[in-house]
């Protein structure tokens, strides 16, 4: 079953001009990547998903946990988490070669409840601790699933109709596989981890403003001491520091893609200080922000100019 995902990936990255980059698809929450060199850490906000590395190898560090995945192994990521990607197998005659599937929360909630109603005892999750992030094998039916995932790609007539019910059956393997006690939390309507993304949404919507712990503690419906207790738990950082990343992300992307200079971008994502500013994006990204800056347009411009 892997080399039947393997080639289907293959096929449709041929099919849709080859190189390397970030494959998207009509399906929603379906992205396909190569690229044929190892790349340096990228620093992005990871959606719920399953990424999955299907050829070559790749490094995720998030908070203080890294994790290290590799051909047919999947990166579970049940909350949206700032973290450093890095692809760290990959050649020009082995590309890596990679997917992520986004979780419908929807519909795995309505997949275990049909579960519920058929098992005399459904697995459990083990307790309230544990990470929102970790490595999961791909089994053979979820391999077979998600080969015919991508190969469902090439017909279009087909997505609206078969879609649904493959990714019905994705939550099925996934829910009844060696980790579906984690799964669940992912599902579970009142559960911890889902009053930690209620709080998350707060979080990132007001990012750019100060936000008392008690306010997202609020959201969470959890006392203060359980909230940052949890949230430290699952997110392996503190909501303090959870806001510190988002917003350097985004003045990144303010910098790179929006032309904003640096008093703009500290000031637009909630910074007084353009020194703090510095010191704390140098921290992140290795990089002052107007060298970082420079780098990433001299970047732009070299793809630019292999398009043409």
């Amino acid at each position: 079953m892997s080399s039947a995902l393997k080639t289907a990936l293959k096929q449709y990255i041929a099919a849709s001009g080859g190189g390397d980059g970030v494959f998207s698809t009509p399906i929603d929450g379906l992205a396909l990547m190569k690229t044929s060199r190892e790349v340096l850490p990228h620093h992005l906000v990871y959606k719920p998903a399953l990424c999955i590395a299907v050829q070559g190898s790749k490094q995720v560090s998030m908070g203080n946990r890294v994790f290290d995945y590799t051909e047919m192994q999947a990166l579970v990521v049940g909350m949206e988490l700032p973290a450093f990607g890095r692809v760290t197998r990959a050649s020009a005659t082995e590309p890596y070669l990679g997917m992520t599937v986004e979780f419908d929360v929807d519909v795995m909630r309505e997949v275990m409840e049909q579960l519920d109603a058929q098992l005399e005892a459904p697995p459990q999750p083990e307790g309230d601790s544990g990470s929102a992030v970790f490595v999961e094998e791909l089994t053979e039916p979820l391999l077979d699933c998600l080969s015919r995932l991508v190969r469902m790609l090439a017909t279009p007539m087909a997505l609206p109709i078969l879609q649904p019910s493959l990714m019905r059956e994705i939550c099925f393997w996934l829910l009844t596989g060696p980790h579906g006690g984690e799964f669940r939390k992912l599902a579970l309507p009142n559960g911890h981890m889902q009053r930690i993304a209620d709080a998350i949404y707060i979080l990132r919507r007001n990012f750019s403003r100060p936000i008392r712990i008690k306010e997202l503690a609020a959201a969470a419906r959890m006392s203060e001491s359980s909230f940052h207790q949890h949230f430290r738990g699952l997110m392996s950082m503190t909501p303090l520091q959870y806001q510190k990343q988002l917003r350097l992300l985004e003045a990144r992307r303010l910098l790179v893609a929006e032309d904003a200079n640096v008093m703009q971008a500290a000031l637009q994502v909630g910074y007084e200080s353009a020194s703090q500013f510095s010191r704390e994006y140098t921290r992140m990204f290795g990089t002052p922000p107007k060298r970082d800056t420079m780098k990433a347009l001299q970047r732009s411009r070299a793809r630019n100019v292999k398009t043409v």
